[in-house]
């Protein structure tokens, strides 16, 4: 009997363990995945755009982690554009990360001294983040979807400085 007993703890641990790792995954796929942002990046007339770059496939061996389009870099906002798209995951972050050379999947990105400017609102279209003062765009090269829950680099793209 207690063997029984023991048998059904045991069982109901490692499912609800299980159900939750599935949820974790599941989750982004089936809630979020249809969101689709429209923000629009405001007077641009009076913002001067410094640096574009374009989102690429970090990892071409990786189907999950994914993401292309376009984005433009002002003195005060990343703008991610409207054919901006990633594949959907969990705790996905827009990060500024410092240096010249292309961030790829062998890149230190947690160690780097990037700037998160905020979680990612939508796995697909354009996209406005604020840079916080003080901060001087000059000195980044990139603009990276990081996850931050598995410590994934997602999707780079070098900026080219205008």
């Amino acid at each position: 009997m207690k063997k029984l007993i023991a048998s059904f703890v045991l069982g109901g641990a490692l499912g609800g363990v299980a159900g939750f790792a599935v949820a974790i995954f599941v989750y982004p796929y089936i809630f979020l995945a249809d969101i689709v942002a429209d923000e629009r990046i405001g007077d641009v007339g009076g913002k001067q755009r410094v640096a574009t770059g374009e989102f690429i496939h970090a990892n071409p061996s990786d189907p999950i982690h994914y993401g292309s389009g376009k984005t433009s870099v002002y003195r005060d906002v990343v703008h991610l554009e409207q054919d901006f798209t990633v594949g959907p995951g969990p705790a996905y972050h827009v990060y500024l990360v410092p240096g010249n050379e292309a961030v790829t999947p062998d890149t230190d990105v947690a160690a780097a001294m990037f700037v998160d400017l905020g979680r990612l609102r939508a796995f697909r279209g354009s996209q406005v983040y604020r840079i916080p003062e003080g901060v001087d765009v000059m000195n980044y090269g990139s603009v990276v979807i990081w996850c931050e829950h598995f410590g994934v680099l997602i999707s780079p793209a070098k900026l080219v400085y205008q």
